[in-house]
């Protein structure tokens, strides 16, 4: 691998675990407190889950992007890396709105536009790297998942 490619796959993978980072912020002190006071559904995952599982996400989106990316600096691509970008500023708000702002109601329709973006980043990352839209179905599934609970949560907290 090539000096710039290997630190474009660096880059790609620490921007995205950024994001985690961020969300992590507002996450943890809330677990305990506000979190855990809420009701909700049967089929709440265990809370040790969450964090490998966005890890490995959150992996899966920088090698994503990083197969994009190294593609070249064509508009098509730079339009994808946008939109890309656009995306993760609505993963890493979730956790703000959600678990900062206690929020699942405003979480809800974050979640929902996060899901529309994911799926508009799928379909530009497609053309120009099949392998990068492909990474992103596990990430897509997870957060189908996580709008339903979001969804029941707040729902059943009214």
């Amino acid at each position: 691998m090539k000096k710039a490619n290997a630190v474009k796959l660096i880059l790609s993978i620490a921007v995205c675990q950024a994001a985690g980072l961020i969300g992590t912020v507002f996450t943890a002190p809330a677990i305990s407190g506000w979190y855990a006071g809420l009701v909700k559904p049967a089929f709440n995952p265990p809370g040790w889950i969450f964090g490998p599982a966005w890890t490995i996400l959150y992996t899966l989106m920088g090698v994503a992007l990083y197969l994009v990316w190294k593609q070249g600096r064509q508009t098509q691509i730079r339009r994808a890396m946008m939109i890309f970008s656009i995306h993760l500023l609505f993963n890493a708000s979730w956790s703000i709105i959600f678990f900062g702002l206690k929020s699942p109601a405003w979480a809800f329709l974050n979640i929902i536009i996060l899901w529309l973006m994911i799926g508009l980043t799928i379909r530009e990352f497609r053309p120009i790297k099949k392998a990068s839209a492909y990474l992103l179905l596990p990430y897509w599934a997870w957060v189908s998942f996580a709008a339903i609970l979001n969804f029941y949560i707040w729902r059943l907290n009214i």
